[in-house]
């Protein structure tokens, strides 16, 4: 299958970027997004807490020198603050899409919902998963029909299926994947919760 286009990127990162201004919006107001009624929502983000608030306090500390630096020439300066701070939204931004986008568990409609912030989504079926188990990775290797969904480096969920699940990349191409890792604040829990949720779509 032939890839998007050249012409249609920006419009892919603008769509991006509005929706990581959405996710500060529903991470204002307490919201979730994507949590149906009756499904179970588990966060990943306990992983990566530390290491964006020490990104975005980096970029704080840029943005006060670049002004001190640029005081004198007022229209760099300009030009300048406002990448700096553009970058300190986009930092809290992608924090909020991981916050407000959590994993979903959802047994009436048979699916578990796997996301990584506003980069990616896929609902995978409950009737096709072979198999669910806690692991711990720190590495991964790029690998057809593997998708990885690391956080901090590391995943500590695996998911492998009886047959393959199609998801969009961010440039807007198909993919088949029949193994995805993903985190898990609560790993442990996921797992059960899927093996029970299961029963009723039990692989043959």
């Amino acid at each position: 299958m032939r890839g998007p286009c050249f012409a249609t990127v920006p419009s892919l990162m603008i769509r991006h970027e509005l929706r990581l201004l959405a996710s500060l919006w529903l991470w204002a107001a307490r919201r979730t997004d994507g949590a149906a009624a009756g499904g179970t929502v588990f966060g990943y983000t306990r992983g990566q807490g530390t290491m964006m608030a020490g990104l975005g306090f980096v970029c704080v500390i840029e943005t006060v020198m670049m002004s001190v630096l640029l005081r004198d020439w007022p229209t760099v300066h300009l030009v300048v603050l406002v990448l700096d701070v553009y970058a300190i939204v986009f930092v809290v931004g992608l924090h909020a899409a991981s916050v407000v986008r959590p994993h979903v568990l959802d047994p009436d409609a048979g699916t578990l919902r796997v996301r990584q912030a506003v980069h990616f989504d896929v609902r995978i079926p409950l009737e096709r998963i072979a198999s669910v188990r806690r692991e711990l990775r720190t590495t991964h290797e790029r690998t057809d029909g593997e998708l990885d969904l690391a956080v901090g480096a590391q995943t500590s969920v695996t998911v492998e299926l009886a047959e393959p699940v199609a998801y969009v990349t961010f440039f807007g191409r198909r993919r088949e994947v029949r193994v995805v890792r993903l985190h898990a604040d609560d790993a442990g829990g996921l797992v059960q919760a899927v093996e029970r949720a299961r029963d009723g779509y039990a692989v043959p």
